[in-house]
């Protein structure tokens, strides 16, 4: 819930509420908000979430709107309500829930083969080996052992939440995920609320990132990041770069090597050509050459010790983001095994 703090004498002396909406209010379409959520829900709204998307409902076809694994390749279901939609809509889910907990390993990865028509020919195994860097990749037999329902509705949809809850009482693992939308002199505001805590990192707070080199972009990428000190994206995913404030600590993640250098944000968000978006960056580490090739790197695996935490590699910018704490520790780490002995 949003509240207005009303100033008494000086101080706040009351909570205002503000008045809510949702997609309906707006005379927008149910599809509006599933594309709204499909293009952020795993990044933006679940910022520390580790999911991979695998499936999104097709037109005309009895399925939930949004299905993901985790990295012990457990089953995420998404089913979202554009306005009040009532407990009828629970057992809608449910039946989507049911069938999809029949899916074998084989209607998985005909599934993913469709979501990613055109752009992947890897198999969904090894795509998720390669997102959670797992040592091996699961076996058929380990996919879809478990289902899991979030159902995203309306934050005042009192009867879709009671039917959750019944449903989590009974065992069902199921979790209702509110929505609100407040207008706010002229413009729209969107409140969601991602389980567990509805964490996210402060955009004012510096923070450490991950980012990928682009290498399956373009294998020249990395060397046009470190001869003109930036980093960049390209193409389809360019925008991802307008997550990263100046001052935020960036680290050189290389396809199938590990991080290579890190830098620091000096720069706004600058444009070349069509397809590029870049930060100017100031190296805070050692960096590889064109001429000489990557001879020194920290692979994935140690990131993780050196962090303690799983990241999601398969994003242009890896989650969980690290404090400004945890980037600095990083890149004392990083600058040991980049710096000439």
């Amino acid at each position: 819930m949003l509240y207005k703090l009303k100033g008494i004498q000086g101080t706040w002396g009351d909570l205002d509420p503000m008045p809510f909406k949702d997609m309906s209010d707006l005379g927008s379409l149910e599809k509006n908000l599933e594309n709204l959520l499909a293009a952020h829900l795993l990044d933006v709204l679940f910022e520390g979430a580790i999911l991979m998307p695998i499936f999104q409902e097709r037109a005309l076809q009895a399925e939930a709107d949004i299905y993901a694994l985790n990295r012990d390749g457990e089953l995420f279901i998404f089913e979202l309500k554009r306005g009040t939609a009532g407990g009828d809509a629970m057992l809608q889910a449910l039946r989507y829930a049911q069938s999809a907990g029949r899916w074998t390993y084989a209607e998985l990865e005909r599934r993913y083969a469709m979501y990613k028509a055109g752009s992947s020919a890897i198999s969904l195994a090894d795509a998720h080996r390669d997102a959670f860097n797992l040592d091996i990749p699961l076996l058929p037999s380990q996919f879809n052992r478990r289902q899991n329902l979030y159902i995203v509705g309306n934050a005042a949809d009192e009867e879709l939440m009671a039917a959750v809850d019944y449903w989590k009482r009974s065992g069902l693992s199921a979790e209702f995920l509110p929505y609100r939308i407040y207008e706010i002199a002229g413009d729209h505001y969107f409140e969601f609320f991602a389980l567990p805590y509805d964490w996210h990192q402060n955009p004012a707070t510096i923070k450490g990132v991950l980012f990928d080199t682009n290498h399956s972009y373009d294998e020249d990428s990395i060397w046009e990041m470190m001869e003109e000190k930036r980093v960049a994206a390209y193409g389809d995913v360019k925008e991802v770069v307008r997550r990263l404030n100046v001052r935020d600590i960036v680290f050189f993640s290389h396809r199938y090597v590990g991080l290579v250098a890190a830098g620091e944000v000096i720069g706004p968000v600058r444009q070349e050509g069509n397809d590029e978006l870049y930060h100017d960056v100031r190296f805070l580490t050692p960096v590889p050459s064109r001429a000489s090739g990557i001879q020194r790197y920290m692979p994935f695996s140690q990131v993780t010790q050196v962090t303690g935490k799983s990241f999601y590699w398969a994003r242009t910018d890896k989650v969980p983001y690290l404090s400004r704490e945890e980037a600095n520790a990083l890149v004392l780490s990083l600058k040991g095994i980049l710096e000439p002995s």
